[in-house]
């Protein structure tokens, strides 16, 4: 069971690097709408790319809100909630395959 119990945890810990890092990404997409980035550039494509999936996604179940965009903060939450609940509970289930199930 301590392999089971170790894959577990690995996936958890892969879960949650490739959470951490998506965290940032739509931050920096935030951030990058509050100027006029130039639309051309790498980076801004890149980041236009790995988020509008996500955000336009929300967007759709989303109220007008007056050019008011909230999604990325929706999906900071759900990010954290994944991170805070969904992370957690492997990382537990983990642990009670490797002790057998006691606490």
């Amino acid at each position: 069971m301590f392999a089971l119990s170790n894959l577990l945890v690995t996936l958890a810990r892969l879960l949650d690097l490739v959470l951490d890092v998506y965290f940032y990404v739509i931050i920096a997409r935030a951030l990058i709408s509050w100027v006029n980035p130039d639309p051309y550039n790498p980076i801004v494509r890149f980041l236009y790319q790995a988020t509008e999936p996500v955000l336009g996604r929300i967007r759709r179940h989303l109220p007008d809100m007056g050019g008011l965009d909230v999604s990325p903060i929706i999906v900071i939450f759900a990010i954290k909630f994944l991170q805070w609940f969904v992370i957690a509970t492997l990382i537990d289930m983990a642990f009670r395959l490797k002790t057998g199930g006691a606490i």
